[in-house]
């Protein structure tokens, strides 16, 4: 036999193992042709709607309504299903009930005199609703989807025939018993939320969620309920991954910035680390120091006593200081990273309360710092190093974080190919000439750049999270975390540095400036965005890339939509500190089977507005690209896998038909 002879006999002995086990869930000719059947009718159903949001920075209330209502597409579904059978006023009604089932329904059992006629009305309405979202699904998926406690009722009244008068008696005595049995309002919970679920077919976050507003942990926990999701990590995120993992320096960067913006009941309420240690800390080194300049930012409608303010003040001062040195023992760790000029503690005259940057000299605003030893600045006092032990307990310890963070990394990446759009929070990293950055990782010297580089950096992500067995390798990765929160080279952060130092400390706001990565001066490029989507393997033709991570500001005449509709950013500002300069409070994006839409949000005002006067988000839907013929399932990247198993039963069904394996009958 030769060689060639030899490689064939196993190619076919490989495959014929492969058919044997496929034919354990295709055991007869049968099995395997309702399969092909079904299948090759899924792939002739229009394709599921996307939603993509970024850049939700906590804002839990616009966030939940944005998702509830879908970004404006239940409301078109209500419009579609009842045009001008219902009014105004009770179309909106209606869409208000189905994003707030439970709090609407406490609303009408105040307010209606009738309560039964409006559940047999509303009932009525919901299952017309339910219908109609579900007619782009098999019967199947909408089956795995019914809440349990609802599953056969909802089933049997999903697929009533109006024309036909032999069940119509059985119909109505359904909705009669719900109502009789006391269980209208849970049936009207239950049929809400299938609605919601029914509306979307996938969920994209394009990165941010946490740090800002009041609720990280809150639009957290909503997520982990999602049906189907996938997540991007923005630098935002990545830095709270590193604080779950322990890195000390990032659970520095999360309690300063959780203390800027006044937002420490996040840490303390939210995920129950005790940040008494921190306040204790803060009143015995600068007990007789104002911190004027480290004062909260109230960019919510929270607001503090001002015995709380300045205590507040006091824990985020001394908790920067201690970032700055966990920072320069990394800088200083990791040559690589080629972050030298971070080092800002040694350059500071502390007798005089000068730094000099680049040759300039500049007068600080602060020059308190009772834990700075200006011989060896970046050196940790021992009540610093009690201190950073105790926080690093209790971030490792926090059960609800840690669950977090799991789910960051089971549903995330740094960037998803998904039906020919390429997703990612921040850049690609490009040089000035418009080709790849190469960057440098590890001792080994070898240069990543385009994919290679993404797909790298999140290997070791998730070993500086995972690793446990290995020290070394962990620590590396916590560094990498942290480096892709500030670094020059950073696909998440995109800026040449973070001058969080200068900002606190210098009045000349030249030195503030971060000038961003060659990206975002090409982002508007056509050949710029064909030379990515070649180098992820995707079509230039039909591809997007979609981010967030940089507000498109409105007011200043920015669009969102660039190179030619190749390039969208859907950031508009979700957080209130960006809306009066972004004019908006936030993009997100439609992807349906009739093509993109882009919607842009006004502010929203309060879950309370919204439940009790109807007031939904006011947005505007921009038509990107409209299909001439629909998108069907098999259009898409589950379309491509089901045409895969469709192959391979044909073949299976070949084996069957040729007696190359037999029927298990």
């Amino acid at each position: 036999m030769s060689y060639i002879e030899e490689d064939s006999s196993k190619e076919f002995h490989d495959e014929l193992k492969y058919l044997k086990l496929l034919s354990n869930s295709y055991p007869t000719i049968a099995d395997a042709c309702t399969e092909i059947i079904n299948l090759q009718a899924i792939l002739n159903l229009p394709k599921g709607t996307e939603h993509f949001l970024s850049d939700i920075h906590g804002e839990y209330e616009p966030f939940i309504h944005v998702l509830n209502n879908a970004s404006g597409v239940i409301k078109r579904k209500v419009d579609d299903v009842f045009g001008n059978i219902l009014s105004l006023k009770e179309k909106k009604s209606l869409a208000t009930l189905i994003y707030y089932p439970e709090q609407k329904i406490e609303l009408e059992l105040k307010e209606q005199q009738n309560i039964e006629d409006w559940y047999k009305i509303t009932l009525y309405r919901l299952i017309d609703m339910c219908r109609y979202v579900s007619s782009k699904y098999t019967r199947s998926k909408v089956r795995k989807a019914l809440p349990k406690d609802f599953s056969y009722i909802i089933e049997e009244l999903l697929h009533e025939q109006p024309a036909k008068m032999n069940k119509e008696k059985y119909y109505e005595e359904i909705i009669k018993t719900i109502i009789r049995v006391g269980r209208a309002k849970e049936f009207i919970v239950a049929i809400s939320k299938l609605i919601q679920q029914l509306v979307i077919d996938r969920l994209h976050i394009i990165g941010d969620i946490f740090d800002r507003g009041p609720g990280s942990d809150i639009i957290m926990d909503t997520l982990l309920n999602y049906h189907s999701i996938d997540i991007q990590w923005g630098n935002h995120d990545i830095v709270w991954m590193g604080a779950a993992a322990g890195s000390e320096a990032c659970i520095a960067t999360v309690l300063r910035t959780s203390a800027r913006y006044a937002n420490l009941s996040t840490i303390e309420d939210g995920y129950g680390i005790n940040l008494l240690p921190l306040a204790t800390f803060a009143m015995e080194f600068y007990n007789d120091d104002k911190c004027e300049f480290f004062k909260p930012r109230f960019e919510n409608d929270n607001t503090c006593n001002d015995k709380d303010v300045k205590l507040m003040a006091k824990m985020h001062k001394a908790i920067t200081i201690i970032q700055f040195k966990l920072e320069g023992d990394i800088i200083k760790r990791r040559p690589s990273f080629k972050m030298e000029e971070r080092l800002l503690l040694n350059k500071i005259d502390y007798d005089k309360g000068i730094i000099n940057l680049n040759g300039q000299t500049y007068k600080l605003k602060d020059c308190k710092f009772p834990t700075i030893n200006p011989n060896d600045p970046y050196k940790l006092i021992p009540e610093e190093l009690e201190l950073i032990d105790k926080l690093k307990s209790s971030f490792l310890n926090s059960e609800k974080l840690q669950k977090h963070v799991r789910f960051l990394f089971a549903k995330g990446n740094l960037c998803l190919k998904y039906n020919s759009n390429l997703l990612f929070h921040g850049c690609i990293p490009l040089n000035e000439d418009g080709s790849f950055r190469r960057v440098t990782i590890g001792a080994s010297g070898k240069e990543y750049y385009g994919k290679d580089y993404l797909d790298r950096l999140e290997i070791l992500v998730r070993e500086g999270y995972f690793y446990k067995n290995n020290p070394e390798a962990k620590l590396y990765g916590m560094d990498i975390i942290w480096y892709l929160w500030n670094g020059a080279d950073s696909p998440l952060f995109g800026k040449d540095k973070m001058t969080t130092f200068e900002r606190y400390f210098i009045e000349d706001k030249a030195t503030h400036v971060e000038k961003k990565n060659y990206y975002f001066e090409l982002e508007d490029n056509e050949s710029a965005c064909n030379m990515i989507f070649k180098e992820f393997g995707l079509d230039p033709k039909i591809s997007h890339i979609i981010n967030g991570h940089v507000p498109v500001k409105l007011r200043k005449g920015e669009s969102p939509i660039k190179a030619n509709g190749k390039l969208l950013v859907i950031d508009g500002g979700f957080s209130r500190a960006y809306q009066p300069e972004t004019g908006i409070a936030g993009y997100t994006l439609i992807y349906n089977s009739y093509g993109l839409l882009l919607v842009s949000h006004e502010p929203f005002e309060s879950t309370q507005k919204a439940i009790e006067e109807e007031k939904d988000i006011l947005s505007t839907t921009i038509v990107l690209e409209q299909e001439v013929e629909r998108k069907r399932v098999g259009d898409t990247d589950i379309g491509e896998e089901l045409k895969i198993q469709i192959a391979d039963l044909e073949w299976l069904l070949d084996a069957y038909r040729t007696g190359i394996i037999k029927e298990q009958r």
